[in-house]
């Protein structure tokens, strides 16, 4: 009996991305046996580095790279915190922490970086921004601070690059004052140019954060405790004879990272002039049993700090231990960053320091966007390209890097109204996927091979995976392969606009633009709107410009109940429902609204919403309703509007001997926090105190139901003619994770559902498109998957800060107060009894219009109704 061959041994050093990633490749190639063993000197599975900055979200977030499987391998052994110590070549063996030798036949070198400390007094005081525990530690203390402090935290990070501005960021959303500094005249300098990095420095300054450029840190400053007091900053790098200081309590060092090559340097293996252990294009050093990638890699000249070189030299270095001849020849280097709103990209040479080259470029700083494209001169091949505040052009631009542009550099820059070349299919052997080097051949090979949805793309290509920035041009492509294969993809809204609604969504959105008009010139056709787009472009506007809703031309664009802020019934005369948040009310307002029933004749009724309702009420009655009723205390209800109607909710814990949370006050301030949030359809809440679910929570856009242990969430149901049961989303939630997780899943979906869309829907084409739409926005709203969460997050601050009661501000201009005129030629003052109907003069007669006719008019595809009173105005069909 033939004996089976020894499986060969790769022991790898280093638990980051780079050794996942090797090591996944390695298990998926047939041949010969291997062995692997991975040392991490970690206490975790290798987790994703690039979404560390979620973990000051939620410090106990599983960033683990993979489902886990691939370590449950029997080939595969995973030692974790075990360090290796040493490196004997001529033994090939590997001595670790614990004193146990490890054989190899190869060894890779997957041993990373670590944050680069200033030496400087005090430093041995500071934070860095490396790792899991890094990230925990600084939420700790500033935690700890506040505690000690009774105010404020003031922290101080040192380094304005990428992690820099990550940790900043991340220090003052768990509430810490947060200042920047940088020796460098402008953040992101080695991203940047001048401009943008000006520009950045503005933008950043307007979140909230500080930013001091040209600062050299000569010291971290302690009080006789031993607690951090200041910094000390230097006019230039050695310059002492004029310090300054700046208090702080916490400083982390964010300038820069070292190579963690201390094994390679002792085992006499060849080092980059600033580190790295020196590989050839094959990832091997002079040693042919040892290897090296990511960041500890010195390859093609320099060391790389980002996630896509340290993924091609893993693929590369598998290839290679498997007998292959794979190289790297070059790194796609593109960067993207999102931050507190603020869009940065660049990626090939954004610098402009290619001989010959020629910068196009675009800055608008009152809008804070710039934009520049560097091409050759000769031929206009692109070379790079820098994105500050719009980034839009960067999915189409980056995979044309070292391609001849098909249309003039200026077209690609959306910030001066370039759109570029149209719905251009790049080359097959473009690159989509830089992070995992997967072109566009293969992405329309798999469309071909039946994955007609992103999700199922995701996973037979591993294209947007990583950081997610191409998913945008997967999607686009497999809309551009759906067609060639004469599928129908589209999702225009109407004949005037090409775009979907989460298109032109995220066109105003990163245009600034704040009216019909401008919207419809930059991005629609034709001379005038229609009754889809125009409500549509009217709810993306209210959503971004927190303004009054029926200003800067606003009112026009509004269907009849959003234009008289209340619903038309069918005998033409309006309803009034005030909000009654979580349908909590004292007996004096019970009082207000049967006193405001009995002066102006209204039918009441208590509404299904747990409101109550006032119906026959006619136009021009309804400023004084709302009159007597703000006086009152009372808002709109924004029952007439697609946006927050209500929150329902049990009696709770106050009062039943079941619950077991107070579901009321939860219902009361939920419905604050959302009131007035237009989207594309209308949502509504429901609180259970209980699991008996008296609230019916699971049958509501957002449900939530109490345990013993805090708050069940259920995304995504709603009744109808369609209903659908709500999806468990979380469990167990505290108050503040229920708000937070809310707060971004309301931002999403208004972000990106189609126009009257009802979330139950959404989540429906979700699972479509990712095959698990509630698994999908977990990954986007807990695990912030795409980056975005700060961002949303602070687009429901902006809302809370801007909300006012549409019906209180009305009151109180005289301008506004004129569209509820009854008719139009009304004199100021005119009396209130007036018969205010609509009429049409059809074949020289006057009827009263019916309220479809109505409706029709204002949409501009029916009769042409006017208002009258005592003379009456009227106009032909």
């Amino acid at each position: 009996m033939t004996a089976l061959p020894e499986p060969r041994s790769v022991l790898v050093l280093g638990g980051g991305p780079a050794a996942f990633r090797l090591v996944r490749a390695l298990t998926e190639h047939d041949g010969d046996p291997l062995d692997v063993t991975v040392l991490t000197d970690e206490p975790y599975t290798p987790y994703d580095r690039v979404a560390l900055e979620t973990l000051f979200d939620d410090p106990q977030r599983d960033l683990t790279l993979g489902d886990g499987s691939l370590w449950r391998r029997p080939d595969v052994h995973l030692l974790t915190g075990t360090r290796a110590v040493s490196l004997d070549r001529q033994r090939r063996v590997v001595t670790d922490d614990h004193g146990a030798q490890h054989a190899y036949d190869d060894v890779v070198l997957a041993t990373g970086s670590s944050a680069a400390v200033i030496p400087i007094p005090g430093s041995d005081h500071t934070h860095v921004f490396r790792g899991v525990d890094d990230v925990r530690a600084m939420v700790r203390e500033v935690e700890d601070l506040e505690q000690r402090l009774g105010r404020t935290p003031r922290a101080v990070v040192v380094g304005g690059g990428l992690l820099g501005l990550e940790a900043a960021q991340g220090l003052q959303h768990v509430g810490a004052e947060a200042t920047i500094l940088d020796v460098a005249s402008w953040l992101l300098s080695v991203e940047l140019d001048e401009a943008a990095g000006h520009m950045v420095n503005d933008l950043i300054r307007g979140t909230g954060i500080g930013v001091q450029c040209g600062a050299f840190i000569s010291s971290v400053n302690l009080d006789q405790d031993g607690h951090v007091v200041s910094v000390s900053l230097a006019e230039s790098l050695g310059d002492e004879s004029e310090l300054r200081t700046i208090d702080a309590d916490l400083v982390v060092m964010a300038a820069g990272i070292r190579p963690n090559d201390d094994l390679a340097k002792s085992s006499k293996l060849p080092l980059g002039p600033r580190g790295g252990v020196v590989v050839d294009e094959h990832c091997r050093t002079e040693d042919p049993h040892v290897w090296a990638i990511g960041e500890v890699a010195h390859i093609l000249g320099r060391t790389w700090g980002l996630v896509a070189p340290a993924n091609a030299m893993a693929e590369a270095a598998a290839v290679n231990l498997w007998g292959g001849d794979a190289t790297v020849a070059d790194f796609d280097v593109a960067t993207t960053l999102k931050f507190s709103g603020v869009e940065v990209a660049g990626f090939g040479d954004r610098l402009g320091k290619t001989p010959g080259c020629v910068a196009v470029s675009y800055a608008d700083p009152v809008r804070g966007a710039y934009q520049k494209v560097v091409v050759s001169r000769e031929d206009g091949t692109l070379l790079g390209g820098v994105f500050v505040g719009d980034a839009s052009p960067f999915a189409s631009l980056r995979p044309l890097l070292g391609r001849q542009l098909p249309a003039e550099p200026g077209a690609y820059l959306s910030a001066a109204g370039g759109e570029g070349p149209g719905d251009m299919e790049l080359p097959d052997d473009a690159v989509l996927c830089s992070c995992n080097n997967v072109d566009f051949g293969t992405v329309r090979a798999a469309v071909d091979a039946g994955n007609r949805d992103v999700a199922s793309l995701k996973k037979c290509t591993t294209a947007g995976t990583q950081c997610g920035s191409c998913v945008p041009m997967l999607e686009k492509t497999l809309a551009q392969r759906m067609k060639a294969l004469g599928l129908s993809v589209s999702r225009a809204l109407c004949e005037h606009f090409e775009m979907s609604r989460p298109e032109l969504y995220e066109a105003v959105r990163s245009t600034g633009l704040q009216d019909f008009e401008s919207v419809l010139a930059r991005f629609g056709t034709g001379a005038d709107g229609c009754a889809v787009c125009k409500p549509t472009v009217a709810s993306i506007l209210h959503s971004q410009v927190h303004a009054y809703s029926l200003d800067g031309g606003r009112g026009t664009l509004q269907d009849t109940n959003d234009r008289n802020m209340a619903n038309m019934q069918k005998d033409g005369t309006y309803s009034v429902v005030p909000r009654v948040p979580g349908g909590e009310i004292t007996p004096h307002k019970l009082g207000v609204l049967a006193a405001v029933g009995e002066k102006y004749g209204l039918y009441t009724k208590i509404t299904g919403a747990q409101r109550i309702g006032l119906y026959g009420a006619r136009l021009e009655q309804l400023p004084q309703i709302w009159q007597d009723l703000v006086a009152e205390g009372f808002e709109s209800g924004s029952a007439y509007g697609k946006a927050l109607r209500n929150v329902k909710s049990c009696i709770g814990s106050s009062w039943c001997r079941f619950g077991v949370q107070d579901s009321v006050a939860l219902a009361v301030e939920l419905e604050n926090r959302y009131r007035g949030l237009r989207s594309p359809h209308k949502f509504k809440f429901g609180v259970s105190g209980c699991s008996r679910e008296c609230a019916e929570a699971q049958g509501k856009d957002v449900g939530v139901i109490a345990t013993t242990n805090g708050w069940n969430l259920f995304l995504g149901g709603n009744g109808g003619s369609n209903p659908a049961h709500g999806r468990l989303f979380a469990k167990d939630l505290t108050r503040e994770e229920l708000l937070r997780y809310v707060d971004r899943y309301l931002m999403y979906y208004i972000r990106t559902a189609d126009r009257l869309q009802r979330t139950a829907r959404w989540f429906e084409e979700l699972d479509e498109t990712y095959g698990d739409g509630t698994q999908h926005v977990r990954e986007v709203v807990i695990e912030d998957s795409l980056g975005i969460c700060a961002d949303l997050e602070a687009e429901v601050a902006r809302h809370l800060d801007a909300y006012e009661d549409e019906w209180a501000a009305t009151l109180a201009d005289p301008e506004r107060l004129r569209r509820f005129r009854a008719f139009v030629n009304e004199p100021a003052g005119a009396p209130a009894d007036l018969d205010a109907r609509m009429y049409v003069l059809e074949r020289d007669q006057i009827r009263p219009a019916t309220p479809q006719e109505v409706e029709e008019s204002e949409a501009g595809t029916g009769h042409k109704v006017l208002l009258s009173g005592a003379k009456i105005p009227v106009g032909r069909p």
